[in-house]
């Protein structure tokens, strides 16, 4: 006896539902859900000032080797150090406010994984002060550096806590001259610019811009430096 079409119709539709079953099945064995594996956390080694507020944000990254910001379901966690409070965190948002100078580790908690970094809360200063004011040097001549000293207000050398950026017309020349402290280099302990093989072809001269995450002031803190060939 032949069957109806109702029938034969419920039958393919039953035939369908068992592909779409074997098939779903089939794609979870081949490509299994993606499970959490590592978390790192940026900025890699903060610093900030007493009294500054410092983000902080959780990079996750997977069995299938992506990488993305995990932005909810997070626990934040400050070591305790054995004296006083370096500094506080919002264990929903990461985000720490220095209260003292010290160091500080931070930890990130996601799905019985952490990640951690070091942070360093660092002393304010309202005034900087940077010598020598106007250098000049010449490219691979002797010496080929120029080292800076950044003091605060009260005479306290921060030469090794503060940055040092070279800029033309408001632009940063880092690859032409580099500045970075180089203690083991020079032996003095400032901040050294040291231009580039090929920094410039006429003399040129750079400003040196000095950044500190404690920096109070608003006046920007400056010097020039002029790269001869």
């Amino acid at each position: 006896m032949m069957s109806s079409p109702k029938s034969r119709l419920r039958l393919i539709g039953a035939f369908a539902a068992l592909a779409a079953l074997a098939l779903a099945v089939s794609c979870q064995g081949f490509f299994p859900k993606a499970t959490l594996q590592s978390i790192a956390l940026q900025p890699q080694t903060p610093q900030f000032g007493i009294g500054f507020q410092q983000p902080m944000q959780a990079w996750g990254t997977d069995s299938n080797n992506n990488r993305y910001q995990l932005t909810s379901n997070v626990n934040w966690q400050l070591s305790s150090p054995s004296v006083g409070v370096v500094a506080t965190i919002d264990a929903n948002s990461g985000t720490m406010t220095g209260v003292n100078a010290g160091t500080v580790t931070v930890t990130a908690s996601s799905q019985g994984l952490s990640g951690t970094t070091t942070a360093t809360v660092v002393e304010t200063v309202s005034a900087m002060v940077i010598s020598p004011t106007s250098a000049s040097v010449t490219e691979n001549g002797n010496p080929d550096y120029q080292g800076f000293t950044v003091k605060d207000g009260g005479g306290n050398d921060i030469s090794s806590l503060v940055t040092l950026t070279a800029e033309l017309g408001g632009q940063s020349q880092s690859g032409i001259v580099p500045c970075g402290f180089e203690l083991a280099l020079t032996g003095d302990g400032t901040q050294d610019c040291v231009p580039t093989a090929t920094a410039v072809s006429t003399s040129t001269t750079f400003t040196i811009v000095v950044t500190y995450s404690g920096y109070t002031g608003t006046a920007p803190v400056t010097a020039m430096l002029t790269v001869n060939p």
